[in-house]
């Protein structure tokens, strides 16, 4: 099962602010950031300003509020940065995003302790065989983490 494409960090910004509503949450959106401001421009070379498209780049920061505390940082690279009650997940595709946040707020996301390796994991399954998963590298559980601890 594929994921709905997300062309651009526009699109994506508008599937969040969809699944916010769906959820309830209030919702902050930063995007007036251009190529000149973006963070990071990996797959352009040097003193590229446009994508091979013609078209700006630009990534979003969203903030969506409510527990657990989730924001999203959209690059133009196709991928995204997700931070969960401060548990941060690196390269999620932009594509994937939506389902994401579902997997949060809808009660699948959950957090297990482990043996080997040793820690409390967040763990965010995704319709299909997508699971991303994240070491929580602080040593207290927010409320929302503890609540979603399975052990």
């Amino acid at each position: 099962m594929g994921h709905p494409h997300l062309a651009t960090t526009q699109a994506a910004v508008v599937a969040i602010r969809e699944i916010a509503h769906e959820y309830e949450r209030e919702m902050t959106v930063e995007d007036d950031i251009g190529a000149d401001r973006t963070s990071r421009r990996l797959g352009a070379g040097a003193f590229t300003v446009l994508d091979p498209d013609g078209s700006l780049p630009h990534e979003a920061y969203v903030e969506l509020g409510g527990s657990p505390a989730v924001a999203v940082r959209l690059f133009p690279d196709d991928d995204a940065r997700i931070t969960v009650d401060g548990v941060e997940f690196e390269d999620v595709p932009r594509d994937s995003v939506p389902a994401f946040l579902r997997s949060v707020y809808g009660g699948l996301a959950h957090v297990k302790g482990r043996f080997f390796p040793p820690g409390e994991w967040l763990i965010v399954p995704l319709p299909g065989d997508e699971t991303y998963r994240e070491l929580i590298l602080t040593h207290l559980l927010s409320p929302w983490l503890a609540r979603a601890a399975r052990r």
